[in-house]
């Protein structure tokens, strides 16, 4: 029965990881870029959520879509002022320019905010119920299947529809989309804004069972680095694959090796992946 609510609790964190994981590769896919703030854009969502709630009242079913449509709109901002300019540099330029972006956001919501922690009401979704002998909490459920919902929407959307099959061009061959009357900026734009919705998501998820404060960033965008490594660059599906085994990984090794070393497994898993599989689970190699 501990092994079985293990597992649950890893499969719901896991569907959140790959949730905002999926707006990590999903940029990556488009542009080839690495967002190192990819986290820290985990962390304002977080917060939008928190202050949300304590200032206004507001519930999940509306702090979420507030946090979404705030980190689409950052994202899209970040593109045109930060990213389209460095991505005509070197690869160094593109890493120390998003890099950069992270720091500007972590301590300017150290100054904003306090380093203090702070968090919402456990019982915001309700009181924890008992099913079958597992412990259900109804914050990490909602915010499981939420995420799940989202990460499978997303796939559908660039692999069913007509604005998927544009964004998926430029990522193939910009040239060449553009040459079929695809203008690449408003795409690449997009792409970084569905990215930084998903981190809203995830954020406004997470806050409901999670501790807020402004260097959770660091630990969620290295998990979300292991996820699409994993995973394979490019691949939503992968990164929902590697997202639920890190999440059930994190959770076993928390309770064998104690929760100092819940990501020894992680990393282990990480670096055999990297040994015997490069380009990830669902990468193309």
């Amino acid at each position: 029965m501990i092994l079985a609510q293990l597992v649950l609790n890893g499969l719901l964190m896991g569907a959140v990881y790959a949730l905002f994981s999926s707006g990590l590769t999903l940029i990556w896919g488009m542009m080839n870029v690495v967002n190192f703030a990819h986290g820290d854009f985990v962390m304002l969502a977080m917060y939008v959520a928190f202050f949300a709630f304590t200032l206004l009242g507001l519930g999940p079913v509306f702090f979420v879509p507030i946090a979404a449509a705030l980190l689409f709109l950052l994202g899209v901002l970040v593109y045109f002022a930060l990213v389209r300019h460095v991505m005509r540099g070197p690869m160094l330029a593109q890493i120390l320019g998003t890099f950069g972006l992270a720091l500007v956001l972590r301590y300017g919501a150290l100054w904003a905010f306090s380093a203090n922690f702070v968090a919402l009401p456990d019982t915001l979704l309700g009181e924890v119920q008992s099913l079958g002998g597992l412990r259900i909490e109804p914050g990490r459920v909602a915010a499981g299947l939420a995420a799940l919902l989202m990460t499978l929407g997303l796939h559908l959307l660039l692999t069913r529809t007509a604005l998927g099959s544009r964004l998926l061009a430029v990522a193939e061959d910009r040239t060449a989309a553009m040459l079929v009357g695809i203008r690449p900026d408003p795409m690449q734009a997009l792409a970084w804004g569905i990215g930084a919705l998903c981190t809203g998501v995830a954020g406004g998820l997470i806050a409901l069972f999670f501790y807020i404060v402004p260097t959770v960033g660091e630990s969620l965008a290295l998990i979300a680095f292991v996820v699409v490594c994993l995973g394979g660059f490019g691949s939503v599906p992968g990164a929902l694959i590697a997202g639920l085994a890190i999440g059930v990984i994190e959770s076993v090794s928390a309770f064998w090796l104690g929760a100092a070393f819940k990501d020894v497994g992680v990393f282990a898993l990480f670096l055999a992946t990297l040994w015997f599989r490069p380009q990830g689970l669902l990468g193309r190699a």
